[in-house]
């Protein structure tokens, strides 16, 4: 079952926009989708606050998921957020398969 996790990282804009430099530049990003059972690994900044990022990140399982925790990546983006003095608030989701009730409402 597909996990999909919203990360809101909330800090000051300068940090907000060095740590996504950081990600880039660095190759973080890049090696984060190129892991194992990774859907999407993508930063949204929101229009009307420019101190949040938001991250979709999307897995294919917990397995995949907990692999990546699991990472030496997990401790570079730990200490970027706290280089950063970035602060988080947490969303998951799964996918919704098959509920009938729920699918009636999505137009494909």
């Amino acid at each position: 079952m597909a996990i999909t996790i919203n990360i809101y990282y909330h800090g000051t804009k300068d940090n907000i926009r060095f740590f996504l430099k950081e990600m880039v530049d660095g190759g973080l990003l890049s090696e984060i989708r190129e892991e194992e059972g990774n859907l999407r690994y993508e930063y949204f900044l929101p229009l009307d606050d420019q101190e949040t990022v938001l991250l979709i990140d999307s897995w294919e399982s917990q397995e995949a998921l907990d692999k990546h925790h699991a990472s030496p990546l997990m401790s570079k983006i730990a200490e970027l957020r706290n280089k950063y003095n970035l602060h988080m608030e947490v969303e998951r989701f799964t996918k919704i398969e098959n509920n009938q009730n729920d699918l009636k409402f999505i137009r494909k």
